[in-house]
This record gives structure tokens, sequence and C-alpha cells, in this order.
């Protein structure tokens, strides 16, 4: 090779090195995982279905599904809670797996109709978990931390406002939402699974 094409080389090397380095730096997790972080998780003080309070800090090296629902409603919910229960089935025995099934329609699910709710069910809610509290701090939740509604769609009053999402969150262990799914297509479900017990094979 000729002194021009070293010089060449040399130069294209470097600028390949400069440009992966420069991805590291403005890229959390780019070097480990090759892909940023959707969101991550803000700090949360929710309501269990066991009067308990839990926050984010209940989820430290967990990896967990973050769901909206409301337990009247008729529509989107029971085919949503349906693919729920496959991942919660494929998963549950995984002692680092959650589900969190946050209500969206707060005034009506009190503690007590959340227990009802999961009580029918028949999972353990240790490892699901449904959670109620604020309003305007659930629906925060849902539109900042796990950007599965749209922020534009807060209204000016959070009276008149209402949150109906069909899709859920996958959060890794450091708290980072990697992925958003649709909770009503099957292969969406299958392929949530997979990602999850990825995520659970890795170490913090």
């Amino acid at each position: 090779m000729s002194k021009r094409g070293w010089i060449y080389l040399v130069f294209f090397v470097s600028l390949a090195l400069i440009f992966y380095a420069t991805l590291a730096l403005v890229i959390p997790g780019y070097t480990k995982k090759g892909v940023a972080p959707v969101s991550y998780v803000r700090p949360f003080r929710f309501v269990t279905q066991d009067s308990t309070f839990f926050t984010e800090q209940d989820l430290t090296g967990k990896v967990y599904v973050a769901s909206y629902f409301f337990t009247t409603c008729k529509g989107i919910c029971p085919k949503m809670n349906y693919h729920l229960n496959e991942v919660y089935e494929a998963l549950h025995k995984d002692p680092d797996f959650r589900v969190l099934s946050h209500t969206s329609d707060p005034e009506t699910d009190s503690v007590v109709q959340l227990k009802k709710y999961a009580d029918s069910l028949g999972v353990d809610t240790k490892k699901w978990i449904f959670l109620t509290g604020r309003k305007d701090s659930l629906y925060y939740a849902a539109r900042i931390s796990y950007t599965i509604d749209d922020p534009a769609n807060n209204l000016t009053s959070i009276e008149d406002d209402f949150l109906h999402t069909q899709f859920w969150a996958l959060v890794d262990r450091n708290g980072d939402v990697k992925k958003i799914y649709d909770g009503l297509k099957e292969s969406e479900v299958k392929q949530l699974i997979a990602d999850a017990r990825k995520l659970l094979s890795e170490k913090n």
C-alpha cells in the first residue's frame, strides 16, 4: 500500500473511532446494549391492592411490565389483561420479574376494588401488583416515565382527562424503559416474553 493509502486508512479508522466514542458519550448504554432506552422511570409512590405503599425502590434490580387498565372497562381491557396473564404465567416463577397494572380510573378503582379484581384472576399479588393513587401522578407515570400515552393528550383539567391505552412498557433492572408493546397483538406479547427473558438473564 502506498504512503497516501496508509494516510487515508489511518484517517478513516480514526474517524470511525471518534464517531463510536461520541455515541458512547451522548447515548447512555450504547456501548453496553447497542440501543438507547426509550425512557426511564421517575420516582413514584402508589398504593397496592393490599393497602401498602409501593415505590420505584421496590423494583430495584427487577424486570417488569407496566400497563394501565380500569376494572369496569368493557372494551380493550379484558383482552389486554388476558394477554398480560400469558406474560405472568410465562415469567412469574422468576424471582426478579414483576407485572404492574396501574388503574386509569382511581376514583372508581379503590384498594378494595383492585383487591377484588386481583382475586378474581387468581394471581400472586406479590408478583402481579395492582396500583392506584393520585390521578395526576398515575397519568404522569404513563406519559412521562413509561411513554405509553402521548403527553399531548393531557388536558388542562385533570378531572376531564382520561387515559385509555393498550400499550405496555418493558423496564429493565436499571429502571430503563427498553421497549413499548401493543398488548392486544399476540405477536408482540410473545416478543415481550422473549425480550423479558433476555433482560432477566442479564446481571445488574
